[in-house]
Parts: structure tokens; C-alpha cells; sequence
């Protein structure tokens, strides 16, 4: 046993759940207390009254007026889309509630006697009808709290976006202080809520299990299901609405008609905007909470059929649940360093503060990890390692999330060496725009296959040391070591919409060149932390996809996957295929959404008579109802793709080949979806750098309009949907299709591979 007791551990987790879930509250708080003033009276709940400072010569009373206005439109875009996505989703999640239900219920007939213990040999345990039931009410759970992750980031962003530009007026470090305290409003409260939801589910499934723990954490696995499918169609459906907005207002507005980013004479500059909440927050809140109920799944139920479960060792079997808590605390403090130590004075302390809250949050969870491994663990214990026992000490542990913590520290740094425009590999592609885009574009490229190495030697690096030193559970807690400090990621990774927002709003409102300098500065660093937390989110679902891999090999029953067998091999090689196939699906639809939208702005420009002059305005709604319809139809078929592979290829050929398909998409898909997203984050700040002139390298290359800018929008424009559409939902394709099979493990280990029963 563990130095901390049962009746401790029940305390601690909640208590951490309640004190992040407080902490954002606070910061939320704060954040309104930069008063917008708006003619819209009462909403939200809140009043917006009062103005921020006075702005130098400017009638500052109609800036922030227009500021209200502005913000007002994005939350109604933002929040309609959403509900009218998660209409679309519920009909989903009834149907696949279903086919959960009665595939693991006609495991064993749907019988409702108890059955002998798959690893616990010589117990009884609860009937497979049961676990059909469970299953269904977590994967329900899962994508609640998963939807709610998505949408409590967008309120608070749509909140905070205007209000960051106003403390712009006020200098650059009130603004960051803004923009990073709402995303830290978003990261607790989705740490805080995904930690809450899985306790208070596992305590309330305890009641009908009884000491039935394998079966209590099989079917807790539906919760992970649950998470990821949601996030699946809430990054495909984001990102194919805001990247079809985002490419037809930059191909017209910037290349065609020279106007500015966010010039309010864009008619799909609104729905640019709006989807910056929908995709890049909503979205990223999803898939980020779906990787930490994954990999918390994979190490419960790894757990479970080990000697923590067998011996009811409530507080060990709890070590993920606890790290995830003590990430919370971590990170609460890690926080305080940019909001209240630290202040920013200049542009250039941004990017470095930014990187701190990494690396502060990294070097503090080591220690946290160090505490909580030594309290709950006993000092030796075995864990299940394919159908054997692994003797294990509890120090092990610690150096596997650790492995996992300090690997996702060097994937993004290694991320932000190759899209950050203050390093050579951005302004190498930066300056092969002189000769236009076909260099461009060869450039970007070849940066993104690069970027690839290290985080797969990082990858590579933990899986083996973590494996070696605790077999299947040692790679599940090193994912959740690095999604440990989830907080502190999420709160720098939403700070990047927020900022590009605030830009989007001082542009519209017509402040002044000085306030948009700072918004874009802001955004810069944005940038390439936006591609840092997609680095993290790849990484962790390499890790996680590994231990759910290997939790889905251990419940079919699978002694070994041999590539030489046909089967496997037939199953490998297909599954390399599905993420090109995906990402073929994403990329078109963002095409064909965008290739509508340039026509409806040219439409507009040509036939509305004063939009260029600025004495007419361009009708927004028409652009929101492209992108809406788009995203909404657009997000069906590659979603269908994922969720139907696992069942197809398990009913029809059996477990073995869907092993094959599932080490196949994470072998490919990890490599696709980190070079797309760095080659997009790299093309979208060589752009920016042109456009910032901050040397004497980057002012030859522009100014804004020169050819060689023109030259990286159009790298910019190609990379917008690698790097926000198909990039960020390949990791969900890797981990989404894993947890599946896991969750339909026992009925295609009873009933699967028809077709080679017929052969």
C-alpha cells in the first residue's frame, strides 16, 4: 500500500477538480473587469458598461461602441454554429449509443448472468450485458463533457476578444494579460471538468460493480469514445468552417483587391472571425480533453487487470486520476508567473514569456510527479504485460511520466524552432518568396518533412523507455504525464484565437496603426504557440494511441501481432493508407467551401456599389451561411470514415487485421499530421514576418502588397487547412480509432472476422 489511504484519495481528486473549476472562475472575474461599454444592455448575464481608457485624438467612446457591436456579432455566429453542429451530433451519438449497446450486448447473448473474470481467474463477474450498458451511459458522459469543454472555450473567448483589444490602448502587457487569462479560464475549466466528470462517474459505476473492477474500468473506456468522437466532428466541422472563410477573405481581400487583413469593406471577415472560436477553440478544447480521457482510460483499465485491481487497491489504481490533480496545482502556480510576477513591457517579451509557462509548469510537475508516485503507490507491485506479470517498482513509474512530461517539452520546442518567425527555418521560407510562390511552397514543404525528426525521435525515445520499464502502463501514464500540465497548454493555446481575434476587432473598429502593431505582435506569438499545442496534442495521441493499442490487443485476446502473418500485414498496410484518405476528405472540402466563398466576395465587390469606397456595407450573413453549410455538410463523410473503419474491418476480418490497421494509421498519421501542421504554422508566420518588417531582411522583402508578400499569403493560403483542418484531426483519426476497437474488443474477439470464417 501507498502512504496516502483511500479515504484521502477520495478527498484529494475532487478537491482539485473544485479548486481548478474555482480558479477559473477567478480569472474569469477579472478578465470582466475590462468593461466593454455596448448599447446591448444586459447579456450574458453581465452588464457591459462603462470604457476603458481614453485613446489618443480618437473618439473613444464610438471605438468602443464598435468594439461591442463587433464582439456581439462574432458570440452570435460563433454560438449559433454551435448549436446548430451539436443538433447534427446528437442525432449521432443516439445512434451510436445504440449500436454500442447491442454490439456488446450480444457478446454473450444478452444473457443476464454473471460470467467467470477474463484475467481475474477463478472470480465471478458482472454479465457482458451489463458492461453494454455502462459502456453506453460513459461514451454518453464523455461526449457531454466534451461538447461542454468546447463550448464553455468558446463563450469565454467570444468574451475576451474585444476586451483584449481595448486594453491594447492601455499597452501591450495589459492585453497579453487579458488574452492569457481567458485561456487559462478555458484550460482549468476543461482539466478541472474532464477530472470531476470521470471521478464522479467511476464512484457512481462502483455502486452497481461492487468489486467487479475489471468490469467497472472496461466500461469506463466508453468515456474516452465519447470524448474523441465529439472532438472528431468538432475539429473536422471548425476547421472546414473557419479555413473556408479564412482562405476566400485572404485570395480576394488581400491578393485581389490590396485591402488589409480584417478590413470591415471584407464581406467574409465575420465569418473569418467566428471561426477562429469555432475551429481553433471549440475544436481544440475537444480534442485536447479527448486525449486526456483517453489516456486516463488506457491506464485505468490497464490497471484494472493488474495487481492494483485484482488487490483493490483503490488509491494505486487512482495514480492517473491523482497526477491529473496534482497537474491542476501545478499549473494554478505556473500561471501566476505571467499573470501577476512577470509583467511584459515590450513586444519582444511575449514569445519568451509565453515559452516560460512551459517550461516552468515542466521543471514544477517533475516534482509533483515525484510526490504523488511515492504517496500512492506501493513500493513493488506487478502490472499486466501481455498475458504475463511485470514486476515493477514504483520509482519506474515516475521516470515513465516524467519520459512522457519532459518529451512533450521538447516537441514543442522543437515545434516552435520551425514555426516561430524569429528562427532561420521561417525566414528561409520567408525569403524564398522573392522568387515567388512555387518557392515558396517547395520550401514550406521540405520545413515540414524536417520538422518531423525529433518529435519522432522524442516519441520513439519515451515509448521504449516507458515499455521497458513498465510495460503497456508505463506508456499510458507517459501520455498522461504529458497531458499533465493540460492547463497551462490549453491557456497558451487558446491565447493564439483570442489574440487574432483582438487584431481582427481593432481593425474593424478603425483604432489606430499603433493599437493593431500590438494585436499583432500579440498574434505572431499566437501563432506559433497555437502549433506548439499542436505538437503536444500529436504527441500525446501517439503515446495514447499506443496504450489503447495495446489495452485492445490484451482484450481480444491476441497473443501476438505478427507482420508476417497476410492478415496483419493486409491490415498495416491499409491502415498507413486512411490517414492520406482523410486528409484527401478534409483538404477537398475545404476547397470546394472556399472556392464558394471567393465567388460570393468577388459577387459582393463587384455588385454592391461603394464597398470599396467604405460608403457601403457588405452583407456578412450570406459568408457565415457558406461556411456554416459547408462545415455542417463538409464534416459527415471523413467523420463516417473514422468511426466506421474500426467496425467494418473488426466484424468482417477479425481482430488481427484491424491490429494491423490500428498500428498502421498511427505510424502514418503521426508523421502526416506533424509535418502539416508545421509546414501551415511556418508558411502563416513568414507571412506575418514580411508583413512585420522587424529587420532589415524582412523590409526588403515587403512591404505589404510587394510580390514577394503576395507570394506568401498564397503559402499562407495553402497552408491553412494543413495546418487547422487536416493536421489537428489526424490525431484524433489515431486515437478515436483505437479507443473504438478497444470499446468492441469482446464482440470482435466473440463474433468478429466473418469473412475469414467463410473463406
Amino acid at each position: 500500500m501507498g502512504l496516502l489511504s483511500e479515504g484521502l484519495t477520495q478527498v484529494v481528486i475532487p478537491l482539485a477538480a473544485v479548486v481548478g473549476i474555482g480558479f477559473a472562475l477567478l480569472q474569469w472575474f477579472l478578465v470582466s473587469k475590462v468593461k466593454v461599454s455596448g448599447v446591448y444592455g444586459e447579456r450574458n448575464g453581465f452588464k457591459d458598461k462603462l470604457i476603458a481608457d481614453e485613446e489618443e485624438g480618437v473618439n473613444s467612446l464610438e471605438v468602443t461602441n464598435k468594439c461591442a457591436e463587433i464582439q456581439h456579432a462574432i458570440s452570435i455566429g460563433a454560438t449559433s454554429f454551435l448549436f446548430t453542429q451539436y443538433r447534427y451530433l446528437s442525432i449521432f451519438v443516439g445512434v451510436f449509443s445504440t449500436i454500442i449497446f447491442l454490439f456488446l450486448g450480444s457478446v454473450k447473448g444478452f444473457s443476464t448472468k454473471s460470467e467467470a473474470c477474463t484475467y481475474n481467474t477463478g472470480n465471478m463477474c458482472k454479465p457482458a450485458l451489463a458492461n453494454a450498458f455502462f459502456s453506453t451511459v460513459a461514451f454518453l458522459l464523455g461526449a457531454f463533457t466534451s461538447v461542454l469543454s468546447g463550448f464553455l472555450g468558446m463563450k469565454i473567448a467570444t468574451y475576451a476578444n474585444a476586451r483584449t483589444t481595448l486594453e491594447a490602448r492601455r499597452g501591450v502587457g495589459k492585453a497579453f494579460i487579458t488574452a492569457f487569462r481567458s485561456g487559462a479560464v478555458m484550460g482549468f475549466l476543461l482539466a478541472a471538468n474532464g477530472l470531476l466528470v470521470l471521478y464522479i462517474t467511476i464512484n457512481l459505476f462502483k455502486l452497481y460493480y461492487g468489486d467487479d473492477w475489471e468490469g467497472l474500468y472496461e466500461s469506463i473506456t466508453g468515456y474516452g469514445l465519447g470524448g474523441s468522437s465529439m472532438a472528431l466532428f468538432g475539429r473536422v466541422g471548425g476547421g472546414i468552417y473557419t479555413k473556408a472563410a479564412d482562405v476566400g477573405a485572404d485570395l480576394v481581400g488581400k491578393v485581389e483587391r490590396n485591402i488589409p487583413e480584417d478590413d470591415p469593406r471584407n464581406p467574409a471577415v465575420i465569418a473569418d472571425n467566428v471561426g477562429d472560436n469555432v475551429g481553433d477553440i471549440a475544436g481544440m478544447g475537444s480534442d485536447l480533453f479527448g486525449s486526456y480521457a483517453e489516456s486516463s482510460c488506457a491506464a485505468l483499465f490497464v490497471a484494472s487487470i493488474s495487481s492494483f485491481g485484482i488487490g483493490h487497491d483503490y488509491t494505486a489504481m487512482s495514480y492517473p486520476l491523482i497526477i491529473s490533480s496534482m497537474g491542476i496545482v501545478v499549473c494554478l502556480v505556473t500561471t501566476l508567473f505571467a499573470t501577476d510576477l512577470f509583467e511584459i513591457r515590450k513586444v519582444s517579451e511575449i514569445e519568451p514569456a509565453l515559452k516560460r509557462q512551459l517550461l516552468i509548469s515542466t521543471i514544477f510537475m517533475t516534482a509533483g510527479i515525484a510526490a504523488v508516485t511515492f504517496v500512492s503507490l506501493p513500493s513493488e507491485f506487478t502490472l499486466f504485460s501481455f498475458g504475463t506479470n511485470k514486476a515493477v517498482k514504483n520509482w519506474y513509474l515516475f521516470f515513465c511520466v516524467s519520459i512522457g512530461l519532459w518529451a512533450g517539452l521538447v516537441i514543442g520546442y522543437t515545434t516552435e524552432y520551425y514555426t516561430s518567425n524569429a528562427y532561420s527555418p521561417v525566414q528561409d521560407v520567408a525569403d524564398s518568396c522573392r522568387t515567388g510562390a512555387a518557392t515558396n511552397v517547395i520550401f514550406g514543404l521540405a520545413l515540414g518533412y524536417k520538422s518531423v525528426i525529433i518529435p519522432v525521435f522524442a516519441i520513439a525515445f519515451a515509448i521504449y523507455v516507458s515499455f521497458s520499464l513498465a510495460a503497456m502502463y508505463g506508456i499510458a501514464v507517459a501520455a498522461l504525464g504529458m497531458l499533465s500540465t493540460i492547463s497551462t497548454g490549453l491557456a497558451i493555446d487558446a491565447y493564439g484565437p483570442i489574440s487574432d481575434n483582438a487584431g481582427g476587432i481593432a481593425e474593424m473598429a478603425g483604432m489606430s496603426h499603433k493599437i493593431r502593431e500590438r494585436t499583432d505582435a500579440l498574434d505572431a506569438a499566437g501563432n506559433t504557440t497555437a502549433a506548439i499545442g499542436k505538437g503536444f496534442a500529436i504527441g500525446s495521441a501517439a503515446l495514447v494511441s499506443l496504450a489503447l493499442f495495446g489495452a485492445y490487443v490484451s482484450r481480444a485476446g491476441i497473443e501476438t501481432v505478427d507482420v508476417l502473418t497476410p492478415k496483419v500485414f493486409i491490415g498495416l498496410i491499409v491502415g498507413a493508407m486512411l490517414p492520406y484518405w482523410f486528409s484527401a476528405m478534409t483538404m477537398k472540402s475545404v476547397g470546394s467551401a472556399a472556392l464558394k466563398m471567393v465567388e460570393e466576395v468577388r459577387r459582393q465587390f463587384n455588385t454592391i456599389p461603394g464597398l470599396m469606397e467604405g460608403t457601403a456595407k457588405p452583407d456578412y450573413a450570406t459568408c457565415v451561411k457558406i461556411s456554416t453549410d459547408a462545415s455542417l455538410r463538409e464534416m459527415i463523410p471523413p467523420g463516417a470514415l473514422v468511426m466506421l473503419t474500426p467496425l467494418v474491418a473488426g466484424t468482417f476480418f477479425g481482430v488481427e487485421t484491424l491490429a494491423g490497421i490500428l498500428a498502421g494509421s498511427l505510424v502514418s498519421g503521426v508523421q502526416i499530421a506533424i509535418s502539416a501542421s508545421n509546414t501551415g504554422g511556418a508558411w502563416d508566420n513568414a507571412k506575418k514576418y514580411i508583413e512585420a518588417g522587424g529587420s532589415e531582411h524582412a523590409k526588403s522583402l515587403g512591404p505589404k502588397g510587394s510580390e514577394p508578400h503576395k507570394a506568401a499569403v498564397i503559402g499562407d493560403t495553402i497552408g491553412d487547412p494543413l495546418k487547422d483542418t487536416s493536421g489537428p484531426s489526424l490525431n484524433i483519426l489515431i486515437k478515436l480509432m483505437a479507443v473504438e476497437s478497444l470499446v468492441f474488443a469482446p464482440f470482435f474477439a466473440a463474433h468478429g472476422g466473418l469473412l475469414f470464417k467463410w473463406l
